[in-house]
């Protein structure tokens, strides 16, 4: 009896456990191990060594990038930084299961040596490197139908050759691009996702760059000796912000070019001072130059921050040779008086080499002989006249004259040197800010 009630307990669990069987499933369900196993293990018969549609058609990977962080933008060696998830969908027939009730499998990225993947690389790529904190930033992701996800977070230092001439109110456009390495377009083929394939973190800023919304998309498919490789391309305009430039360069040195000008309202007898002024200002401007140019690259084109840094120096220059301008013509009258006296003494002395000449011929009469420069006889004993001699009177109108054209040479740079720099102002920032920066756009 107690052999009896066993069976039949036997067989009520038997009979309960084919009661909760799921409907339609003729088996016992796999553990996810065993599936595994089953799917891409040792017996499988998965080989990762060989691309999905082997000896077919090219495997079609769709791509997609998701910026994290956009940085570190340097004109020295022309490369810019950021922060992606890189994301590659591809389907691999081979991997396509219906043994298991869910639509997709999230994958440990370990499992990623077990399977095939694309051969992606960046083909401006200067320096890259993983994230492995606290595991590796990795995802893996199967689907029913053998389509695979696979995305990664990486961090790349790619290279972005800069134009500079219109810097620094210039825009750059830095290009990202993806290749295969060893996969033919006979084996491989990569394309963008068709929609938003390049996305862009929210709270992204960068400090001196605005990123616009326009990213190009496109193919740069390479040739080279070994074949024909897929190759996709993403651009990004980056407008640069003045604004540190503008604070750190305009506007320091527009003041010691003002600053020069001061030179024009003090004496002309306050050597000192205006000599002093016009060095100081004119080392100061040669150092601020150099500064502006520490940090860019040395390229042999003319940029737009040369064009002002020379423009201000040779404003601050040309103030400090008015004053020596200023001060030769004042003083100029010296000079004048000099001459005249110079001049005097000389005619005194060839006078009276021509009244000793007179007397000697006189004496062996000779007298009507005598001839001056002029052809004109000179009879008897002729009276030497001397010039008048310069008096006081003379010497103070002289230098009035002399002074008042030195005060004039300070009035007239007083309006010439503003309304030049002016003049320059309107012609400079006009041509860049507005002339270049909308041929730019239009060529974007």
């Amino acid at each position: 009896m107690s052999q009896q009630g066993t069976m039949r307990r036997m067989f009520g669990l038997s009979s309960c456990k084919e009661e909760i069987k799921p409907p339609g499933r003729a088996g016992p369900q796999l553990s996810p191990s065993d599936f595994l196993d089953k799917l891409m293990g040792r017996t499988s018969g998965y080989d990762a060594r060989i691309r999905p549609n082997f000896k077919g058609p090219p495997v079609n990977v769709t791509c997609n990038i998701f910026i994290n962080s956009f940085g570190s933008i340097t004109e020295t060696t022309m490369d810019y930084r950021l922060n992606v998830f890189l994301r590659q969908k591809w389907n691999d027939p081979r991997l396509a299961y219906s043994e298991y009730p869910d639509d997709s499998l999230d994958l440990d990225p370990s499992m990623l040596d077990s399977i095939w993947k694309p051969d992606l690389f960046f083909a401006n790529e200067k320096g890259a490197n993983f994230h492995e904190v606290t595991t590796d930033n990795k995802l893996l992701r199967i689907f029913q139908d053998g389509s695979v996800l696979y995305s990664i977070r990486l961090t790349l230092t790619l290279s972005c050759p800069m134009d500079l001439k219109n810097f620094p109110m210039d825009i750059q456009t830095c290009t990202m691009q993806l290749e295969s390495f060893g996969y033919t377009m006979n084996d491989l083929i990569f394309e963008w996702l068709s929609e938003n394939p390049v996305q862009v973190a929210d709270d992204l800023t960068l400090p001196q760059f605005v990123l616009k919304e326009e990213k190009d998309l496109g193919y740069c498919t390479k040739h080279y000796n070994t074949g024909k490789f897929t190759c996709i391309e993403v651009k990004f305009h980056l407008e640069r912000q003045m604004g540190y430039y503008l604070i750190q360069m305009y506007i320091p040195s527009l003041l010691i070019v003002i600053l020069s000008w001061v030179s024009f309202w003090i004496n002309m007898d306050a050597a000192p001072a205006r000599v002093g002024l016009g060095i100081t200002t004119v080392l100061t401007m040669t150092t601020q130059s150099s500064g502006s140019r520490a940090s860019l690259p040395k390229v042999s084109y003319v940029k737009a921050i040369d064009i002002w840094m020379a423009v201000c120096l040779l404003f601050v220059f040309a103030a400090l040779l008015e004053y020596a301008a200023v001060n030769f013509v004042s003083r100029q009258h010296k000079e004048f008086i000099r001459l005249r006296k110079k001049q005097r003494q000389q005619r005194i002395e060839e006078e009276l080499v021509r009244e000793s000449r007179g007397f000697y011929f006189r004496g062996y009469g000779l007298g009507h002989c005598l001839q001056t420069k002029d052809g004109t006889a000179v009879e008897g004993a002729t009276v030497f006249a001397p010039p008048p001699p310069i008096t006081m009177f003379d010497g103070e109108v002289l230098h009035k004259r002399f002074v008042d054209r030195a005060k004039r040479i300070d009035t007239i740079s007083r309006a010439v040197f503003p309304l030049s720099f002016l003049i320059f102002n309107i012609f400079y920032w006009v041509t860049y800010k507005v002339l270049r920066h909308e041929d730019i756009h239009a060529n974007l």
